[in-house]
């Protein structure tokens, strides 16, 4: 279990480091929807085209990779949504039960499919070198390819999810394990 634990220690380091570069892709996601909002209204001032399609499917862009590949960290910091109501009257054991359960049945099969489903599209598009029909657009095929590589990192970050459960489950019960809440698994 041990070595387990490692992995899992490795696992949650990555996501956490993909999400502090996340927050500062969501500074940079602001920082260009103002750059466009200022060349359009300027622009429009000056008569000129200071806006471009470009800026604005960078910002797109900023935008689906946060979403993305935030699911991997939120997922380590506990942040997906759950029915807190029937969860917060399980004990410690209970819970590690229900997140054990929840990660097996559910989010470990919906990541298989959608990386299954989605291999396809992403090498359809590749295969094409799909880009934007916009004037200046961005290629698609490199952020379509971001949608393989989130749900592969959702399914990383539910393995580890799933070591952490083993190993509170396989750990002998504490006093205060049997003091919070009030049902049992």
């Amino acid at each position: 279990m041990k070595h387990l634990l490692a992995l899992s220690s490795f696992i949650d380091r990555i996501s956490a480091g993909i999400g502090r570069f996340l927050g500062w892709l969501a500074v940079l996601m602001v920082l260009l929807g103002v750059i466009n909002v200022v060349g359009r209204y300027l622009g429009a001032q000056l008569g000129l085209q200071l806006a471009s399609n470009a800026l604005l499917e960078a910002q797109t862009y900023a935008y689906n990779l946060i979403f993305l590949l935030g699911a991997a960290h939120l997922l380590l910091r506990d942040g997906h949504i759950r029915v807190d109501v029937v969860y917060s009257r399980f004990n410690e054991r209970g819970r590690a039960w229900m997140d054990l359960l929840g990660t097996v049945l559910f989010l470990v099969p919906f990541c298989v499919l959608v990386i299954w489903f989605s291999i396809g599209y992403v090498e359809r598009s590749w295969n094409v070198l799909e880009t934007s029909p916009n004037p200046g657009g961005l290629p698609r095929y490199p952020i379509k390819t971001v949608i393989v590589i989130a749900f592969v990192l959702l399914l990383v970050q539910g393995c580890s999810e799933i070591i952490k459960c083993v190993d509170r489950l396989t750990r002998p019960p504490t006093r205060a394990d049997s003091r919070s809440g009030s049902g049992a698994a």
